[in-house]
């Protein structure tokens, strides 16, 4: 199965025009060959963390209309999307969280996942989720996690037990530190828990930050199978066996 990481600038605070975006490469990445096409974090507004305070009409649900840009790529393609935003809470709590909305091949919700362990100033704006996302096409079981979730490898390591195939990964890693992190984590939870692991990455103004590119797949031996290129809007995309 053919996985794809998406990699572009989101345009800061505006759901629409990311979302018309995100469509065009899921179908991009569908007439590719891939099965299910990944986002980096908070790609549908921009890592704008001042933007997405509780109550911003950026916030999203799952049934947002704004979303059926998407909605009608994976209709049209057959194929799902994974979409990172900042949402309403889902137990109706004031505060919003980073949450992956997967939608499947009839644009249906397949899973939400919200992400667990939020970094620095995240903590005040968002409020953290409690259980692992999960879910299943073609036969491969995947697993969600979001950026800073990947540095607990206990993350991966539940993944594993769970008998995910592959982990992806939304993610905002920028130049310099972010860069050398990213290197540091992703391969050490591909090959310490024996899972294909897909980022996607922020290329280009995020927020405060420069996000680096380089989506990535890695194998479960820690190999690198694709790589995105360090300063250009884009697609990667790598092959998942069949289990």
């Amino acid at each position: 199965m053919l996985v794809a990481a998406a990699q572009f600038t989101s345009e800061p605070g505006s759901v629409d025009a990311n979302a018309r975006r995100m469509a065009a490469y899921v179908r991009e990445a569908a007439g590719r060959g891939a099965r299910v096409t990944v986002f980096a974090e908070l790609a549908l507004t921009g890592y704008e963390l001042e933007l997405l305070t509780p109550g911003s009409s950026l916030l999203v649900t799952p049934g947002d209309p704004r979303l059926e840009p998407v909605l009608a790529a994976c209709r049209e393609t057959a194929t799902a999307a994974v979409i990172n935003c900042a949402a309403r809470s889902a137990d109706g709590g004031e505060r919003p969280t980073i949450a992956s909305f997967v939608f499947g091949p009839d644009g249906g919700l397949l899973t939400r996942y919200d992400k667990q362990h939020l970094y620095e100033q995240e903590r005040e704006v968002f409020t953290p989720g409690a259980g692992d996302g999960r879910f299943e096409l073609d036969g491969v079981r995947f697993a969600l996690a979001t950026c800073f979730d990947n540095h607990f490898p206990e993350v991966a390591e539940r993944a594993a037990e769970d008998k995910c195939r592959a982990y992806l990964a939304s993610s905002l890693y920028w130049r310099g530190n972010g860069e050398r992190e990213r290197l540091a984590v992703y391969p050490s939870r591909a090959r310490d828990h024996g899972l294909y692991v897909v980022l996607a990455n922020h290329v280009g103004p995020a927020g405060p930050n420069d996000g680096c590119g380089l989506s990535a797949v890695w194998g479960p031996d820690g190999t690198v199978l694709a790589e995105a290129a360090p300063g250009e809007a884009g697609l990667v995309l790598a092959d998942v066996p069949m289990p």
